[in-house]
């Protein structure tokens, strides 16, 4: 057994450094630059140089573009979803999950550089180095996350969660600043910004690797064979253990479906402000894009520690259900009022104060309920699969509904819906103390 101090601010320190490493990704990459790198790269312009089609082919079918980007993303999620639990269980059993978080880490980092290459003409090929970077992002959480219950006691768990988001959220607004200056300022092709985030990502992980432990515990037998078969055997045992705990199941439960909406909202919100927001040109549209989301990242800062505060107060699983009623009101708001850029910046700021609160208290909140186990990262590749199925389903459910409706303000709807139902299940928890 290799005990870690709980509560070690050095060990603390490298650990939330992570979320300052490798937060640039759901940023730059699925956020800010590169879906409006790709709508300007795929749309289709007359000789003014206007757009006239949004409209790609992928694999010999004509698509929405911004609908083709939320396909691929999920099926990136459904490997994750697949692999995830097994690897999760093999890195449990070998004792080395600092080793699972490093691979991750290349791999997304590398992947990322990559779509430096990106290229309408071959768009099947060029989306390769989006899925195995999003697969490198989601798959390091699952190690990452499964360290918060080693390093942090319960009543810290909460403080420590909510200064990962906000270190992530501060660092990867730096690196969206930079990279803008570059674009705006100095005419930098924005494909170069790609390989700043894989660079960013890998230079600063190395001060988390450098610090963080190897491993809570060794490995449980002496031989290496049939590590597959110990990775399912790992996941059995902390399937049982999941089964056996009601208010753990219900609360993976709740957070399957607000999680739903607020990851889909993540994904599309950018899509969305391009397409069903009325903009005086495409510059003016790009530019208060990024302010939008540079909005959202400085008041995540403020909502990850207001929120952190509130649970004190109140509690997490209270505090969770002011959350999800905030973005409630968001998804009404934006479906009958939203149509001009000052009304979408009230959304942005809005966004922004919720979902670093909601995100942070809901992998604290997990963390405080698990049972007592060595088994951390079986632990948490079930709460990751919870997350990744509620994206893909999700994702394609708005997709979906946006391809069928020609439009995506319709698609609104069913993210309230998701809400509702995760709200519904944690007003049964409301009397658990956590």
């Amino acid at each position: 057994m290799i005990l870690i101090e709980k509560d070690n601010p050095r060990i603390i320190r490298a650990w939330t450094f992570y979320d300052w490493a490798n937060s640039v990704f759901p940023l730059v990459i699925t956020s800010a630059i590169f879906p409006n790198f790709y709508d300007a790269v795929t749309a289709t312009k007359n000789d003014a140089g206007e757009i006239i089609s949004h409209t790609v082919s992928f694999f010999g079918h004509n698509f929405e573009n911004q609908n083709i980007y939320s396909f691929v993303y999920a099926f990136a999620l459904s490997i994750v979803v697949i692999i995830a639990p097994i690897l999760s269980g093999i890195a449990d059993y070998l004792g080395n999950k600092k080793r699972f978080l490093q691979f991750f880490c290349y791999l997304g980092s590398l992947s990322c550089m990559c779509l430096f290459f990106f290229n309408k003409n071959r768009l099947e090929l060029s989306f390769l180095p989006f899925v195995t970077a999003t697969i490198g992002f989601w798959g390091s959480l699952v190690y990452y996350n499964s360290y918060l219950p080693e390093i942090a006691s319960p009543e810290n768990q909460d403080k420590v969660s909510a200064r990962g988001f906000s270190l992530g959220y501060f660092g990867s607004s730096l690196l969206l600043i930079i990279c803008l200056i570059c674009i705006m300022v100095f005419h930098v092709p924005a494909k170069y910004s790609f390989l700043l985030v894989g660079i960013w990502w890998m230079g600063f992980a190395q001060y988390t690797f450098s610090v963080l432990p190897l491993a809570d515990h060794k490995m449980h037998g002496d031989a290496k064979t049939h590590l597959f078969y110990r990775g399912f055997t790992e996941l059995k045992q902390v399937l049982a253990q999941v089964r056996s705990q009601p208010v753990l199941k219900r609360f993976l439960s709740g957070y399957f479906f607000y999680n739903m909406g607020v990851q889909t909202i993540m994904v599309v919100a950018v899509l969305f402000a391009r397409n069903e927001i009325v903009w005086a040109d495409e510059k003016a549209k790009t530019t208060s894009l990024i302010i939008s989301i540079l909005i959202i990242q400085f008041v995540g800062i403020a909502g990850s520690f207001a929120f952190s505060r509130l649970s004190r107060a109140v509690g997490n699983i209270k505090s969770l259900m002011a959350a999800v009623l905030i973005w409630v009101f968001i998804c009404g708001f934006t479906y009958l009022i939203v149509h001009e850029p000052y009304q979408f910046y009230i959304v942005a700021f809005l966004v922004g104060f919720v979902m670093g609160g909601i995100q942070s208290l809901s992998r604290s909140t997990y963390s405080k309920l698990l049972p007592a186990t060595e088994d951390h990262a079986s632990f948490f590749s079930f709460y990751d699969v919870m997350e990744k199925l509620g994206m893909i389903i999700g994702t394609i459910t708005f997709s979906t509904i946006s391809e069928i409706m020609g439009g995506m303000r319709t698609s609104i709807l069913s993210l309230v819906l998701f809400f509702v139902i995760g709200y519904l299940v944690l007003f049964s928890m409301r009397k658990v103390k956590c």
